[in-house]
């Protein structure tokens, strides 16, 4: 796998993963079950809370999240010894924001 490639999928995992914790309902949300054992409903599923479905917008927005704290990061770190790590966020912030770009029809 080239290195470039590792940034990809660096990047695009943690987006991933960002995407799927704002598709999860709020403990809040979520039906809280409780009783006696034997009203406790038993069965494939049962224990599964439906999930929250992300606009595309919500989705371009987590995405635009996910690049800006990079580069962030990437502003905050000024020691030389942090170059290389420096180099990576910014590579990972422009992978997900030429996602957008592609996705968008934008240059």
């Amino acid at each position: 796998m080239r290195a470039r490639d590792k940034v990809a999928v660096s990047a695009l995992r943690a987006t991933l993963a960002a995407l799927d914790n704002a598709e999860a309902v709020p403990v809040g949300e979520a039906e809280l079950r409780g009783g006696a054992l034997e009203h406790t409903p038993a069965g494939v599923g049962v224990t599964e809370a439906a999930r929250r479905d992300l606009s595309e917008r919500a989705v371009a927005d987590i995405v635009r999240a996910e690049a800006a704290e990079r580069l962030d990061s990437a502003t905050q770190l000024s020691a030389p010894a942090h170059a290389d790590h420096v180099t990576r966020l910014r590579a990972e912030a422009a992978v997900l924001l030429r996602f957008l770009d592609d996705d968008h029809g934008t240059p």
